[in-house]
């Protein structure tokens, strides 16, 4: 890149160089050496006659500027002495000029202008003729009655300036032109009339010898015309007007009044002055005497040069400019398109002094520059800015009666010269002004600006007939530009080997310059043009290349057969692309007529597009399992779970995707058949890829030689598996949105049915989503299956042990399995396929713990390790809320085939002692108590009042009603039992009856019971009343009528500490009678396997008694 770099710069220094050789040689061929031996004697006789002081901004020294045109003109030292000896052996004589006008164009000569000044103390700024301005700071002294004067100037040059006596002290000088210059020498103005404020505007030629010895004299006079006194008195107005009339008569009739004088040395003035002089009074009575306006010009009287004898001046003076001009641009530094015009100050001072010597007026001047600079400019370019200054002033100081006839034509070439040329650099600016070359954009928009500027003015207008359309012109020049660009580039990407491929190759290539070229259009040169011509650049060029493209693009692809090859294919698809971003860049064309020539490009390509499509799956497929084939099944990150090869399937399916994007096929039915063979394809390479890659994992586990290494690898592989399917199954889901499926569908509304579109793109979709979801369980379930052995074994080891240790240290070796195989499948699993798996194994785990509960052994402690197991995997689970919700785990219970209770409430009533059960029973009896609200048994009302302070439980049987009859005679005889359970919380309790009731189905008790209890008896959990109403049978046993439970939680007055004063306000307690469920309790039944455990039988075998007479029914 950097030789690039320096090359580039070298060359362009090399293309310079022999741009300003050939300008010295345009130069050269012009001016013949005669010509330029001329042109320079009027240079060098200028510089040797130079007069007046040099300005401050100019070159003073003679020698500096001999050097300066002696290498301007590439004159030897030989040729240089030479013709410096001409000029000087050439006679000169000298006069001072002062011309009547400065736009006559006479000969050379200075304007003098005399202005009397009216303010004495306030100054005013007063505008005299075109570009003039005076400042006063006095005022002329008024000679006639009315305040006025007729002024009037005598001036003239002394031979021999009178010096002051001292430097210090300036004598004014007190003679008047008359008394020191001859008369014949003398020159008079105008008398003007009346006013204080005069202005001449007159012309004289002064000669003088000496330009160190003579001076220039002006003396203002106001003149005295002779009056009648009847005249003046009439114009009386004041005391000071009669004075006035007094000293007149004193005077000579016809005497004029000095009212100041102006003397300058000649050696003072600069070869142009133009300024303000204060006149100098001869007494001190008024010595504010005013001011006058005066040009100077030092020049000849007569040149003596071949040039100026044969050529007129203002000719002469555009060769010299010209010359002077190209070595200007010869010596810049920065090169040509750099120079802004500004010369150095030997070539200013040169030209001033030619100009001035040669009375040269400003207008010619700039139409001499104009001449030259528009004519340099066409042989070796710069800034046109420099044109810009000849153009406004031109404009400004245009009256075309100032030029004679060959000057107009001259200037009307000039016009249609640089005119021309600008246009013909325009319609190749994309050559000339290249961005890659700085300041290309500045040249081109001055460029623009020059000629936009140069048809408005008056002279082109007036001189150029008839008038070009500048808009017009250079819209037909870009459009011819364009199309000549369009053809260099053709043929300079035309291909070395004439093939299918190649030339659609160099069609891709030729696609990418014409955007490129139409993009620089749009974003940099169009606001040039709209700016400066209202003309849309990016409009022409993209309707010119447009068309253009479709042609030579038709005609190439005509030559394609209909069976082309891969290769060719390939090639054109590059092609589609390129012309499709050419087509799109329609839009920012504003307006256009008709249909573009690329409107329906696409369908030159439908024969590529099948294979266009087999390629980009091909592709996919290949890397697909290239990226298989090497993939080791490791995580290829640090976060990642994945391996490498699901990062190139991604890639694959991005490509597919964008293949489908860079299409965006316009037709909307054939875009359809497009999608459904891209989705074909992506599933297809998904099932592929589970196919392959569970191929690897089997083919990578056969070459592992140690075997606990293996069993490790081969669990980490399965885990890699699952996660790579679990990818891939969401990069399928993610394709209706990167495909944007439902834009397709807005497309392809009227055209598809929408069950049609449902039943090719999104079954197909669904169908391959549901295969890898069963690859998905498959290798979960195998992921699962190898840790199930291992569950069950610590499960069977759990509950056949003999240990009668505490369950939580029984089932440790149980939880470090599991710890440490769940959390290595965790480090290696997705999250979601570590839940699946979670899920699995609890289910396996529950259906191990229910087969182990449901065998009938009576030991408490094996149920207690087995509820200690559940609980403590329920938490394993769960891992605090990171793996299975709660409500999964306790919903998925699995539940025992012979009851209807969870495993977990199973395990925690085998788990427990038998008198715990038996509180369990009571317990589940009072909540059975609590819900029954039928009496078809019967019901018995009591009060129950519990005295604190005594810890005395006194219950009152009131009656009973509605019972059943038991007796033969459609009645009963009732009695109540009252006893309080569990029995083992109340040993010293005896029971108590109430008297029995002949044939009473309603008996009326009314009996009191008191109970000896310690208020936290009352308190646990079963503790109750048990009211039993029996009929009373003489010869056999008692039939029962019911039973209800009283709740002694629940005791009116437990829990206060002060006893209640009122029995009567105990609210009475109305009991349903129950009957036991004859098929017996889950408690009863653990309670009966407990054979060794007196006390559980013992109540087992009372309530099978109950449960004997119960009139309950399954």
């Amino acid at each position: 890149m950097w030789c690039n770099r320096v090359f580039r710069k070298c060359f362009e220094i090399l293309c310079n160089n022999l741009l300003l050789q050939e300008l010295q040689m345009d130069l050269s061929h012009r001016l013949s050496k005669r010509e330029l031996a001329l042109l320079y004697e009027e240079v060098l006789y200028t510089i040797q006659h130079r007069l007046g002081k040099p300005e401050h901004h100019h070159v003073a020294d003679s020698q500096e500027l001999y050097a300066y045109v002696q290498k301007a003109f590439s004159m030897d030292a030989e040729e240089h002495r030479l013709i410096m000896q001409q000029v000087k052996e050439l006679e000169v004589s000298r006069e001072m000029v002062f011309p009547q006008c400065a736009a006559t164009g006479m000969g050379l000569l200075i304007m003098v202008v005399l202005r009397w000044l009216q303010c004495l103390l306030t100054p005013r700024v007063w505008v005299l003729g075109k570009g003039t301005a005076a400042a006063p700071n006095g005022d002329l002294h008024g000679s006639v009655l009315t305040g006025f004067s007729d002024p009037y100037c005598l001036l003239g040059i002394e031979a021999k300036s009178q010096e002051p006596a001292h430097a210090d002290h300036k004598k004014r000088m007190k003679a008047v032109v008359k008394d020191l210059i001859p008369e014949d020498q003398i020159h008079r103005t105008q008398v003007i009339s009346q006013t204080l404020n005069p202005v001449w505007d007159e012309t004289f030629i002064l000669e003088f010898g000496d330009l160190e010895t003579a001076s220039f004299h002006l003396d203002m006079w106001d003149s005295d015309m002779v009056e009648s006194v009847r005249h003046k008195l009439g114009e009386l107005t004041d005391l000071h007007g009669l004075k006035r009339i007094f000293k007149d008569a004193r005077k000579d009739k016809g005497q004029d009044d000095f009212l100041g004088n102006v003397v300058l040395r000649l050696k003072d003035l600069h070869c142009w002055d133009d300024r303000w002089y204060q006149l100098e009074p001869r007494t001190e009575t008024y010595p504010n005497r005013g001011q006058c306006h005066l040009q100077f010009l030092l020049t000849h009287k007569k040149r003596a040069t071949t040039s100026s004898r044969t050529q007129p001046s203002y000719t002469v003076h555009r060769h010299l400019l010209q010359q002077l001009v190209s070595y200007e641009i010869l010596q810049h530094q920065a090169g040509s398109i750099a120079w802004d015009g500004e010369l150095s100050r030997h070539a200013s001072t040169v030209l001033y002094l030619h100009a001035t010597q040669k009375d040269l007026s400003d207008f010619h001047q700039v139409m001499a520059q104009w001449l030259a600079y528009s004519k340099l400019y066409q042989s070796l370019e710069f800034n046109s800015n420099c044109l810009l200054h000849q153009i406004t002033s031109i404009e400004y100081q245009w009256v075309q009666e100032r030029l004679r006839p060959e000057q107009k034509a001259e200037l009307a070439e000039s016009f249609q010269s640089l005119l021309t040329y600008g246009v013909s650099l325009i319609r190749r600016y994309r050559i000339i002004f290249p961005l890659s070359v700085p300041r290309s954009l500045e040249r081109l928009q001055s460029l623009l600006r020059v000629l936009v500027q140069m048809c408005k003015m008056k002279a082109f207008r007036e001189l150029c007939t008839p008038r070009p359309d500048l808009p017009q012109m250079v819209s037909m020049a870009l459009k011819s530009g364009t199309t000549e660009w369009f053809h260099m580039k053709k043929q300079h990407l035309k291909p070395m080997v004439k093939s299918t491929e190649e030339n659609g190759k160099a069609l891709s290539r030729l696609l990418l310059e014409v955007i490129g070229d139409l993009q620089q259009c749009q974003k940099v040169w169009n606001k040039f043009f709209i700016n400066t011509l209202k003309l849309n650049l990016f409009s022409i060029a993209y309707l010119e290349l447009e068309s253009l493209v479709a042609e030579h693009v038709q005609e190439e692809l005509r030559e394609v057969d209909s069976s082309m090859s891969k290769p060719t294919a390939e090639s054109l698809f590059q092609l589609y692309l390129n012309l499709q971003e050419l087509y799109r860049m329609k839009d920012f064309v504003p307006k256009r007529d008709g249909p573009l020539a690329l409107s329906n490009f696409h369908q030159w390509f439908k024969e590529a597009v099948p294979q266009w499509l087999q390629k980009a799956y091909t592709i996919a497929l290949e890397r697909a399992q290239r990226a298989v084939q090497m993939d080791q099944l490791t995580p290829f990150g640090e976060h990642n779970k994945h391996s490498t090869s699901t990062v190139d399937l991604s890639t694959c399916y991005a490509q597919i995707v964008k293949t489908w994007q860079q299409l965006n096929w316009p037709d909307p039915e054939e875009a359809f058949m497009i999608m459904v063979k891209l989705v074909e394809d992506m599933c297809k390479i998904a099932l592929m890829y589970c196919r392959l890659i569970k191929e690897r994992a089997e083919a990578l586990s056969l070459r592992e030689q140690n075997e606990g290494e293996a069993a490790n690898r081969v669990g980490m592989r399965l885990c890699i598996v699952v996660n790579n399917v679990k990818q891939l199954r969401l990069l399928i889901l993610k394709l209706p949105s990167q495909l944007d499926w439902a834009q397709l569908e807005q497309r392809t509304g009227a055209i598809i049915d929408q069950q049609q579109i449902q039943h090719t793109l999104h079954h197909q979709l669904d169908s391959t989503v549901s295969c890898l979801d069963h690859e998905v369980r498959d290798v979960v379930q195998a992921l699962a299956t190898k840790l199930e052995k291992g569950i069950a074994r610590h499960i069977q080891e759990l509950s056949s042990s003999n240990d009668t240790g505490e369950p939580e240290d029984a089932i440790i070796p149980l939880m470090k399995f599991l710890e440490s195989e769940l959390q290595y499948l965790n480090e290696h699993l997705v999250q979601e396929n570590f839940k699946s798996l979670l899920t699995l194994l609890w289910h396996h785990t529950l259906a191990v713990l229910s087969a182990a509960a449901g065998q009938q052994v009576s030991s408490a402690q094996r149920y207690k390790k087995l509820h200690c197991a559940l609980k403590s995997l329920e938490l394993c689970f769960h891992a605090e809320g990171c793996g299975l919700p709660l409500e999964t785990l306790r919903t998925a219970a699995f539940q025992l085939l012979s009851t209807s209770q969870s495993l977990e409430t199973h395990l925690a009533l085998c788990s427990a002692t038998s008198r715990k059960l038996i509180q369990k029973y009571f317990s589940n009896r009072i909540q059975q108590q609590l819900n029954t609200s039928s009496e078809k048994y019967g019901a018995v009302t009591i009060k129950a009042l519990y005295r604190p302070s005594e810890q005395k439980l006194r219950v009152e049987v009131l009656n009973a009603v509605n019972l059943i009859p038991l007796d033969s005679n459609g009645s009963s005889d009732p009695f109540v039992q009252l006893t309080l359970e569990p029995r083992h919380e109340f040993p010293e309790v005896v029971a108590r009856t109430t008297q029995c009731k002949k044939n009473e189905l309603h008996p009326l008790f009314d009996e009191a019971f008191d109970f000896l209890i310690p208020p936290e008896k009352c308190r646990q959990e079963g503790a109750c009343l048990l009211l039993t109403v029996f009929d009373y049978d003489t010869l056999g046993s008692n039939d029962l009528e019911g039973e209800a439970f009283f709740p002694l939680r629940h005791l009116p007055g437990l829990d206060t500490d002060q006893d209640q004063a009122d029995t009567g306000r105990v609210p009475q307690t109305r009991l349903p009678l129950t009957h036991p469920k004859p098929s017996g309790d889950e408690i009863l039944r653990l309670l009966e396997s407990r054979k060794g455990d007196k006390e559980a039988q013992a109540f087992v075998k009372l309530r099978k008694q109950r449960a004997k007479q119960s009139k309950e029914t399954e």
